[in-house]
């Protein structure tokens, strides 16, 4: 005998690209932002991972950790996300000063981590997707500083982030913006 189960269809939202960010307010690991008007002026990279205490999500972590003044130095700042709640964050944030990983010793995480336990969000952002309902997939978005969505990778949750490939975006339409041209492939 075989039962059938008809599975609900779930519309998903998605930004778009060249539109503003959805904006929303959340807690984080540093406390209460408004997204993105508190970053006005700034570049900005939110990037969701599937779970706290994973180990690649720990490497991206501790990747974007060993980052940061690179990011820093490209008027960029780095926001995280995961549906686990800001108590987890703390805990995972606090036991990453004592892993080391390729070369990245202690990392200190300098940049919020959002507490959305709730998924509001993971869902405006369009970051539950496939078979889980409970985790959040890899996700990357470039918001300019003027608030505006430039750039959206997604990843299954099995394949880690590609660093090069998130700072060569930033760079890229930093110069775009500033001298006009379009750059071509492997830029």
């Amino acid at each position: 005998m075989t039962e059938h189960f008809e599975r609900e269809e779930k519309t998903v939202n998605f930004p778009i690209i060249g539109r503003p960010a959805p904006e929303f307010t959340a807690n984080t690991t540093h406390g209460i932002i408004n997204f993105p008007k508190d970053y006005e002026g700034k570049w900005v990279i939110l990037f969701s991972h599937p779970a706290d205490f994973t180990p690649v999500c720990t490497t991206e972590f501790m990747t974007f950790s060993s980052m940061y003044d690179e990011f820093q130095e490209l008027n960029t700042e780095l926001v995280g996300l995961s549906v686990d709640s800001v108590h987890s964050h703390l805990g995972w944030v606090r036991a990453m000063r004592n892993y080391s990983w390729d070369g990245i010793e202690n990392p200190e995480i300098q940049f919020p981590v959002i507490d959305d336990i709730k998924m509001e969000v993971a869902n405006k952002y369009g970051m539950i997707q496939g078979e889980s309902e409970t985790s959040a997939v890899r996700a990357v978005f470039f918001v300019d500083p003027t608030g505006m969505m430039r750039t959206i990778l997604y990843y299954p949750a099995v394949l880690g982030r590609n660093f090069a490939e998130i700072k060569r975006i930033i760079i890229g339409l930093q110069k775009n913006d500033k001298d006009k041209v379009a750059l071509p492939a492997n830029w």
